[in-house]
């Protein structure tokens, strides 16, 4: 209240400005709502009445019966502090809520604040635990939905506290007319309160989404970790919330408003700052014609719960929310906003967009985009060079890789390979704007490499055309949607497949060129393969085209690895790539261990591989001639190895593992 107070919301002055206040201008200052103790069976819609027996009972133990009581509940779960007015306090604080909510919904007040304590969201409807003892929130929508059956139906309570609102979830689980939005920390179930002791009730995990005709009424927006901070909670509210919220269409809204999100509360350990507690109050102010009222929750760091509140409670008295900078979404926030839209999309119009069902498209064997284009590639090559999928025998590489490495026939015959790893082919898409649905003839698929193929086979290289895409189907696959692998993944992954093929295939041609193209992400395992083997006087040179993670090349037991690697490579970087943002980055990158990097005046790999065809190819061709050189000036002096010596035959090179 003080803070209030020092902002100028609370009227101080004497009875003679007061009246000329309510005449001239009555939302000038907040107006004290009158507390009371709630009664009994207020209480009692959402409680039990044992429960409230046992609450009452509290204000007849003596000292030490509260002192050993209070020991016992601060183990686990529980978390509970009891004393001799707890009772009282509990009284006080649900009807304090009751009166708030009444006073919104019968129109005396635009909106209001309840700074009530002690909190209510964990209260059980048995069980007092996180130091709630009633759930005040719930209490006041049920005695609203009781008394004002014609004007207040349906009731939005919107719960932001860094904890579930367990309590407030069960207890109105299965009620269609009451939709409870969580926006929480979860960790996969271990952030407190996590999962009761009765194993069959429901946690604050996104699946759990209400039951029976309440099915639906409940969302968990459950993050992933603590840390989260605007750009999150915006996110939320725009993808999630007010869509449900408007098509729920609420005649109240209800805030349990938890501070220990806020910025400076160590505890909670988000970061949502004064500004964007005010953006959402801002965006619920337009449910219900307005109709608003906050219930304070938790929060442990009494600056940040002030400076939090005041924000909320300016932008109720009709100050416009603070300017704000929204920080970018984080990733694996994204992935867990999405995770709910999944869940919520059988009930929500609103959720449906964008939302595929994997499970039914399994069923119908459909195949995933990118192997789709895979066997594309195949065909176009295999009929324009005869090109066939290189066997593969090794146990431990994936089944997925069948038909991800072509080859030229009689590869093992060639004086002079390129080998090419890049990523599966860019899709570029225009949705329909209406169901964000994609038509096929609305989609493109760029595949600017086939060019380099094209030539390299007329200039007589054979060709190995290696496809790493980012996900290797499985039948397990549960979700639409999956993520990039991890770079050290990706690493792994190629480093196996293009070890292999050197050990079982390349290393036996020895005399052979091998020039290596790399193209997107995939570029990262021939900085594995030429850090796992020795393959430098076979290699003429190394062409990468880079848009994302640029790496260094060089090894602990090859002193030489990096100045060769210098000298033997051209590496187109993205000119947008954060390499360039500044002289120092830019200087760093142009150390030997990242290779001949040159910055391309054009963004994203297709362009570049459009841009820059003459140039690389000419560049091939201009190394492998000084290969060529280079080998046979020096092998002039040499005994000349009998021909046929090295030849290997084609049934048995298939064997070989």
């Amino acid at each position: 209240m003080k803070e209030f107070s020092n902002a100028g919301l609370l009227f101080e002055g004497n009875e003679t400005e007061l009246a000329e206040i309510l005449q001239n201008s009555p939302t000038k200052y907040m107006w004290r709502i009158p507390a009371r103790e709630a009664r009994e069976d207020e209480i009692c819609t959402v409680h039990t009445a044992t429960h409230f027996k046992w609450v009452e009972d509290l204000s007849h133990k003596s000292p030490k019966e509260l002192r050993e009581m209070t020991e016992c509940f601060d183990i686990g779960r529980k978390s509970l502090y009891v004393g001799s007015l707890t009772h009282y306090a509990a009284l006080i604080s649900a009807g304090g809520a009751i009166e708030t909510c009444k006073n919104v919904v019968e129109g005396r007040v635009k909106n209001a604040i309840a700074v009530i304590r002690p909190p209510g969201h964990h209260a059980e409807p048995s069980e007092s635990m996180g130091f709630c003892i009633f759930n005040n929130v719930p209490i006041a929508a049920s005695v609203c939905m009781q008394d004002y059956p014609d004007i207040c139906r349906k009731i939005l309570i919107l719960d932001w506290d860094v904890h579930h609102g367990n309590g407030i979830q069960n207890m109105f689980y299965e009620n269609p007319n009451v939709l409870y939005i969580s926006l929480h920390v979860y960790q996969n179930g271990l952030f407190y309160p996590g999962q009761s002791d009765d194993e069959g009730a429901p946690d604050g995990g996104p699946d759990k989404r209400g039951a029976g005709v309440g099915i639906g009424k409940n969302v968990n927006i459950a993050w992933h970790d603590q840390g989260m901070g605007d750009g999150e909670y915006m996110a939320a509210f725009q993808k999630l919330v007010m869509p449900i919220a408007h098509e729920f269409d609420p005649d109240l809204v209800i805030i349990s408003a938890g501070f220990d999100a806020a910025a400076g509360d160590d505890l909670g350990g988000c970061y949502v700052t004064p500004a964007c507690y005010s953006h959402m109050t801002h965006m619920l102010m337009s449910l219900a014609n307005g109709k608003v009222a906050v219930c304070l929750e938790g929060g442990y760091n009494l600056r940040a719960i002030s400076r939090s509140a005041l924000a909320v409670a300016k932008t109720l008295m009709g100050e416009p929310p603070e300017r704000m900078v929204i920080p970018p979404l984080n990733e694996k926030a994204a992935r867990d906003i999405q995770h709910v839209k999944e869940y919520q999309a059988p009930y929500w119009e609103c959720m449906r967009p964008g939302v595929i069902p994997i499970k039914d498209l399994q069923h119908r064997n459909a195949p995933r985009l990118h192997d789709v284009m895979r066997a594309y590639q195949k065909g176009i090559l295999s009929k324009k060079h005869n090109m066939i999928s290189m066997p593969l025998l090794r146990s431990m590489l994936s089944k997925s890789y069948a038909d991800q490495v072509l080859v030229t026939p009689r590869i093992q015959f060639a004086k002079k390979i390129i080998l090419i790893v890049h990523d599966s082919p860019e899709i570029v898409a225009q949705v329909n704007s209406l169901n964000n649905s994609v038509e096929a003839h609305n989609a493109f698929m760029g595949d600017d490499l086939m060019p380099y193929i094209d030539w390299a086979i007329e200039n007589g290289f054979g060709v190995v055309d290696v496809n790493i895409p980012q996900h290797f189907t499985s039948p397990q696959d549960e979700e639409a949607y999956i993520p990039r692998p991890q770079e050290p993944v990706k690493e792994q992954q190629s480093k196996e497949l293009l070890c292999y093929l050197w050990d079982n295939y390349l290393q036996l041609n020895d005399s052979a060129s091998l020039t290596l193209i790399g193209v997107g992400d995939a570029y990262l395992g021939i900085k594995q393969l030429l850090i796992s083997r020795d393959i430098k006087s076979r290699v003429p040179g190394v062409l990468s085209f880079v848009s994302g993670s640029l790496r260094p090349v060089r090894s602990e037991t090859d002193q030489y690895l990096s100045s060769w690697y210098k000298a033997s490579s051209l590496i187109f970087v993205s000119s947008d790539h954060s390499c360039w943002n500044d002289e120092e980055n830019a200087r760093k990158v142009r150390k030997n261990r990242f290779g001949a990097v040159e910055k391309s005046d054009v963004t994203g790999l297709g362009n570049m591989l459009k841009r820059y065809e003459i140039k690389a190819t000419k560049w091939i061709l201009d190394k492998v001639e000084d290969w060529e050189w280079k080998r046979n000036d020096g092998e002039s002096d040499e005994e000349e190895v009998p021909l046929g010596q090295k030849v290997i035959d084609e049934v048995d090179l298939v064997g070989m593992s």
